[in-house]
Protein backbone atom coordinates (compact mmCIF):
# COMPACT_ATOMS: atom_id res chain seq x y z
CA UNK A 1 0.00 0.00 0.00
CA UNK A 2 2.74 2.52 0.78
CA UNK A 3 4.57 1.62 -2.27
CA UNK A 4 1.31 2.39 -4.55
CA UNK A 5 1.33 5.95 -2.23
CA UNK A 6 4.46 6.63 -3.29
CA UNK A 7 3.85 6.15 -6.82
CA UNK A 8 0.82 8.45 -7.21
CA UNK A 9 2.76 10.95 -4.99
CA UNK A 10 5.69 10.51 -7.51
CA UNK A 11 3.28 10.64 -10.19
CA UNK A 12 1.36 13.78 -9.43
CA UNK A 13 4.66 15.60 -8.37
CA UNK A 14 5.77 14.70 -12.40
CA UNK A 15 2.69 16.13 -13.67
CA UNK A 16 3.07 19.13 -11.20
CA UNK A 17 5.76 19.93 -13.10
CA UNK A 18 4.94 19.68 -15.79
CA UNK A 19 1.29 21.81 -14.59
CA UNK A 20 -0.55 19.07 -15.76
CA UNK A 21 -2.39 17.85 -13.03
CA UNK A 22 -4.84 20.97 -12.49
CA UNK A 23 -8.50 19.91 -12.79
CA UNK A 24 -10.28 23.01 -11.51
CA UNK A 25 -9.26 25.62 -9.17
CA UNK A 26 -7.93 25.05 -5.71
CA UNK A 27 -10.15 25.98 -2.56
CA UNK A 28 -8.90 26.23 0.68
CA UNK A 29 -10.26 25.87 4.75
CA UNK A 30 -10.55 23.86 7.60
CA UNK A 31 -9.83 20.04 7.54
CA UNK A 32 -10.57 17.72 10.52
CA UNK A 33 -10.49 13.87 10.59
CA UNK A 34 -11.98 11.24 11.37
CA UNK A 35 -10.76 7.16 12.32
CA UNK A 36 -11.93 5.05 15.02
CA UNK A 37 -15.50 5.53 15.52
CA UNK A 38 -15.89 5.76 12.30
CA UNK A 39 -13.68 2.16 11.08
CA UNK A 40 -16.04 -0.34 9.29
CA UNK A 41 -18.96 1.81 8.69
CA UNK A 42 -20.65 2.43 5.27
CA UNK A 43 -19.62 5.70 3.55
CA UNK A 44 -21.50 7.24 0.75
CA UNK A 45 -19.63 5.88 -1.90
CA UNK A 46 -21.21 2.19 -0.66
CA UNK A 47 -17.77 0.58 0.40
CA UNK A 48 -16.48 0.54 4.34
CA UNK A 49 -14.48 3.44 5.82
CA UNK A 50 -11.26 2.04 6.68
CA UNK A 51 -9.13 5.12 8.44
CA UNK A 52 -5.70 3.21 7.61
CA UNK A 53 -6.33 4.82 3.79
CA UNK A 54 -5.82 8.02 2.40
CA UNK A 55 -9.42 8.88 1.64
CA UNK A 56 -11.95 11.89 2.65
CA UNK A 57 -15.43 13.07 2.65
CA UNK A 58 -16.25 16.15 1.40
CA UNK A 59 -20.08 17.98 0.16
CA UNK A 60 -17.97 20.24 -2.70
CA UNK A 61 -16.16 17.08 -4.91
CA UNK A 62 -17.80 13.90 -6.40
CA UNK A 63 -17.16 11.07 -5.25
CA UNK A 64 -13.88 9.27 -6.52
CA UNK A 65 -12.14 12.66 -6.97
CA UNK A 66 -8.31 12.44 -6.19
CA UNK A 67 -7.12 15.45 -4.69
CA UNK A 68 -4.04 16.86 -3.26
CA UNK A 69 -4.48 18.24 0.20
CA UNK A 70 -1.28 20.90 1.26
CA UNK A 71 -0.72 21.50 4.70
CA UNK A 72 0.88 25.18 4.69
CA UNK A 73 1.52 24.92 8.49
CA UNK A 74 3.98 21.86 7.81
CA UNK A 75 4.59 22.19 4.01
CA UNK A 76 3.41 19.01 3.70
CA UNK A 77 1.04 17.12 1.61
CA UNK A 78 -1.03 14.15 0.49
CA UNK A 79 -3.33 12.75 -1.94
CA UNK A 80 -6.62 11.30 -1.38
CA UNK A 81 -9.94 10.24 -2.91
CA UNK A 82 -13.23 10.92 -1.85
CA UNK A 83 -15.34 8.04 -0.91
CA UNK A 84 -17.29 9.44 1.58
CA UNK A 85 -19.54 12.89 2.06
CA UNK A 86 -19.00 15.44 5.22
CA UNK A 87 -17.92 17.22 7.59
CA UNK A 88 -20.95 17.78 9.07
CA UNK A 89 -19.40 20.91 11.12
CA UNK A 90 -20.33 23.92 10.04
CA UNK A 91 -17.22 25.96 8.81
CA UNK A 92 -15.30 23.04 7.78
CA UNK A 93 -14.48 22.12 4.08
CA UNK A 94 -12.98 18.74 4.46
CA UNK A 95 -12.73 15.30 6.83
CA UNK A 96 -9.37 13.19 6.26
CA UNK A 97 -9.08 9.59 7.11
CA UNK A 98 -6.81 9.41 10.28
CA UNK A 99 -4.25 7.88 8.16
CA UNK A 100 -4.05 10.83 5.62
CA UNK A 101 -4.46 13.36 8.49
CA UNK A 102 -1.26 11.78 10.49
CA UNK A 103 0.87 12.02 7.76
CA UNK A 104 -0.09 15.16 6.60
CA UNK A 105 0.87 16.40 10.83
CA UNK A 106 -2.84 17.49 11.21
CA UNK A 107 -3.67 14.80 13.39
CA UNK A 108 -2.10 16.67 16.82
CA UNK A 109 -3.32 20.13 15.80
CA UNK A 110 -7.19 17.76 15.38
CA UNK A 111 -8.73 21.10 12.73
CA UNK A 112 -6.54 23.41 10.89
CA UNK A 113 -6.43 25.49 7.08
CA UNK A 114 -5.58 23.68 4.24
CA UNK A 115 -5.25 24.01 0.43
CA UNK A 116 -7.07 21.46 -1.41
CA UNK A 117 -6.34 21.09 -5.46
CA UNK A 118 -8.18 18.46 -7.25
CA UNK A 119 -6.42 16.30 -9.80
CA UNK A 120 -6.70 15.91 -13.29
CA UNK A 121 -8.03 12.42 -14.34
CA UNK A 122 -10.53 12.32 -11.45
Amino acid sequence: MRLIVALLVLTVLCQAKNGLNIALPKTEGLASFYGRREQGKKTASGERFDRHRFTCASHTYPLGTWLMVKYPRMGTFVVVRVNDRGPWVKGRVLDLSEHAATTLGLKSHGVDFVVIQPLLGS
